[in-house]
């Protein structure tokens, strides 16, 4: 195992090699949807093939091997020699998922681990066409004969003579004059008589570049069959004697191919079997990362060479060039950078928005004019740096979509149900951070919604249903939050069954479940220990996947609803911070500290006479517009010495809401909105109850972050 090359080349296999995993596991389970979709089939299996191309430079036998065996099955199916089946999809993904495996041992620079021999055999079996016998055994040792030179990522000798064979066919091929098509003709004729006769060599140009561009071939076939290639090249000079002389056009051969070494028959095959065609342009890809420096050096080189003698004859040659030169800068466009660097640039900003909130704040205290200019400017300046920064950390959320075809497609088979994804709104961006802390609650959302909510096909049909269910995942921005909606149309959720395991596990007692609205029944699914599942499975049935999506998401600022409908399906939204290094808050006084509310929590602020409260329960509540609000003064809480103070008869009040449950919070004073950078706590501070960080107010003070499901979770 080559972990000893060049750690950058490594980085760079990394990187593009895991970019094409990801499309993979996708693009698989599309397949299966659409078996003859032959764009599809090209490009994975141009993605086992680059895969294998990296890993063989770096000399990682056992991935090249997987990759080997999976690039043939495709290579059987894009020749339509084979249909695409769950079978062959379950082969195929296994071996996926070996090739991830030792992706990720490289990642870690480990010693890999083989696939199963048995897994190779079994793909190995059905990289033979399907029905044949003695065919199949025949069709093999050809097909074998050009793969093995790529196998450990390298090109050959003789692939690389046919690259060039191929290359100077093109560029003879724009010859205009009947005399230099002539030549073209003979230099393939005279280079293996007995291999291509005179009516195959015209179908096959006929072929390639359509009809009537030849016209002159046959006499110059007739020319250069008496003679070598020095008649050709009078031929080619006969429609213009100061295009190229004969020395010259030697000079280019021996140039092309090494003294004495005409283009050899093996050219002559690889451009007439049309298979071979497709795979010419993933070639020159190969010898970049190729252990022979010369391939690569020969394939630029010589090319270069060949233009002065060409590029008289035939000025269209030069075409076929430039779109490669015009895509080239595009590659220099992007910039691959640390996230670490990312993450320090995002901590600088936040220090920057800090100052500037506390020069605004002296701004506004001081009468100078040109004072408050500067400060505008600065606040603008803050502004869009501040978002073009935040920029640079988004990321699509595809990044984590991407990952659930293939986890709705295997569970749906192992549950033996018939279940269609669909996803909407994959370019959405969101902070790189949130990407990832999102992973994991969304795979327990999806398949709680194969396994709970769509029926068995049977089931679906006795409802009047279509037998295959869809799930439904999209992601839209709102403001400064995203939205997800997890959708199912399956059984939907019967408020009556979450009551009655309420009380079977001792949630609730039977009072308090009977006066639970709907919408609290629903949320009984994020309970630790709820499940509506009898028995315990590898899917489902513990209880605990649900719990650990509220927890996640509760972490990352954003609330969980959940809409049902017994009979139609459910629908879960999850409202998230687009970022979580700078936040939008309400700075509000007690006593006299300053503490900041998150502004997603949120939800409405007036001035309230306490001496018109109720008790109801036990608990203080209030009623604003018909609705009954929980009321809780956190300055009892939250400050020493604050429970023994008096309850003013007036004051300000916060309702907050958390998930579907909303609670009024008494404060002594509403400072205002403030973008605030949210600082860790300390080691000895770390895990204090309702507190999610600290952050600098303009003035200078510290004001603390308050966390209000942990708040009211430990308090309330």
């Amino acid at each position: 195992m080559a972990f000893d090359a060049d750690e950058e080349i490594l980085q760079d296999f990394l990187v593009e090699a895991g970019e094409i995993l990801e499309k993979l596991s996708e693009q698989l389970v599309d397949l299966e949807r659409h078996p003859d979709d032959s764009d599809l089939l090209n490009a994975i299996f141009r993605g086992f093939h680059t895969v294998k191309g990296g890993a063989g430079f770096l000399q990682l036998e056992a991935l090249v091997n997987c990759c080997h065996s999976a690039e043939n099955v495709f290579d059987i199916l894009r020749n339509h020699k084979r249909k695409v089946d769950s079978e062959l999809m379950d082969v195929v993904l296994e071996a996926l998922d070996y090739v991830n495996a030792m992706f990720e041992q490289v990642r870690n620079h480990e010693e890999l681990t083989p696939a199963p021999d048995e897994l190779i055999a079994r793909l190995d079996a059905l990289a033979q066409p399907e029905g044949e016998g003695a065919p199949a055994t025949a069709a093999q040792p050809e097909q074998e004969e050009s793969e093995p030179a790529e196998d450990g990522g390298d090109i050959t000798d003789d692939e690389f003579e046919q690259l060039l064979d191929a290359l100077q066919d093109e560029k003879s091929a724009e010859v205009s004059s009947a005399s230099s098509a002539g030549s073209a003709g003979g230099d393939q004729e005279s280079s293996g008589d007995d291999e291509i006769t005179d009516d195959e060599f015209e179908a096959l140009l006929d072929q390639l570049h359509g009809k009537g561009q030849f016209a002159g071939a046959p006499a110059g076939e007739e020319e250069a069959s008496s003679k070598e290639e020095k008649p050709a090249a009078k031929a080619g000079s006969a429609g213009g004697d100061d295009l190229i002389t004969d020395d010259e056009f030697e000079k280019l051969l021996d140039d092309l191919h090494g003294k004495g070494g005409s283009p050899t028959a093996g050219g002559e095959p690889s451009a007439s079997k049309e298979p071979a065609a497709p795979k010419q342009p993933s070639a020159p890809k190969q010898p970049a990362s190729s252990k022979e420096p010369a391939s690569p050096k020969a394939n630029t080189s010589k090319p270069e060479k060949s233009k002065p003698a060409e590029r008289p004859e035939a000025k269209g040659a030069a075409a076929p060039a430039m779109p490669a030169r015009e895509n080239a800068p595009a590659a220099e466009t992007t910039v691959r950078v640390d996230t670490k660097r990312l993450d320090d640039i995002m901590n600088m900003v936040g220090e920057l928005v800090l100052v500037r909130n506390r020069l605004q704040r002296l701004g506004a205290e001081s009468e100078d004019e040109h004072m408050h200019k500067a400060v505008s400017n600065l606040d603008v300046v803050t502004t869009d740096l501040q978002s073009a920064v935040m920029q640079t950390r988004m990321q699509p959320i595809k990044k984590v979509f991407g990952r659930f075809p293939r986890v709705v497609r295997d569970l749906a088979r192992n549950l033996k149900k018939e279940v269609n994804l669909v996803m909407h709104g994959e370019e959405t961006d969101l902070d790189k951070n949130l990407v990832e802390a999102l992973s994991d609650p969304l795979v327990h959302l999806v398949r709680n919604s194969v396994d709970h909510g769509i029926e068995a096909p049977e089931v679906r049909e006795k409802a009047g249903k279509p037998r295959q269910g869809t799930v439904t995942l999209s992601a839209e921005q709102e403001g400064d939050h995203i939205l997800l909606f997890i959708e199912d149309d399956g059984a939907g959720m019967d408020p009556e069954v979450l009551r009655r395991k309420a009380v079977e596990k001792g949630i609730y007692d039977q009072d308090a479940a009977d006066r639970l609205t709907n919408s609290e029944c629903y949320n009984l699914i994020f309970a630790a220990g709820f499940s509506t599942k009898e028995q315990i499975s590898d899917v489902s049935g513990r209880g605990v996947g649900m719990d650990v999506v509220k927890t996640k998401i509760g972490q990352l600022n954003g609330q969980l609803s959940i809409e049902s409908e017994l009979g139609k399906g459910s629908r879960i939204v999850i409202k998230v911070p687009l970022t979580l290094a700078i936040m939008p808050t309400l700075m509000i006084m007690l006593g006299d500290q300053s503490f900041a509310l998150p502004l997603v929590n949120v939800v409405e602020i007036f001035h309230l006479d306490l001496t018109k409260t109720n008790i109801v329960d036990g608990r203080e509540c209030i009623v604003v517009r018909d609705k009954v609000f929980p009321l809780f003064h956190i300055k009892r809480w939250l400050v020493r010495g604050g429970a023994g103070q008096e309850v003013p008869d007036n004051a300000h009040v916060v309702i907050v809401a958390m998930g579907t449950k909303q609670v009024g919070f008494v404060v002594d004073q509403l400072v205002g909105q403030e973008e605030v950078v949210i600082k860790p706590l300390g080691r000895a501070l770390q895990g204090t109850p309702g507190m999610a960080g600290a952050t600098i107010t303009g003035d200078g003070r510290i004001a603390l972050i308050i966390d209000v499901p942990s708040l009211l979770q430990h308090y309330g």
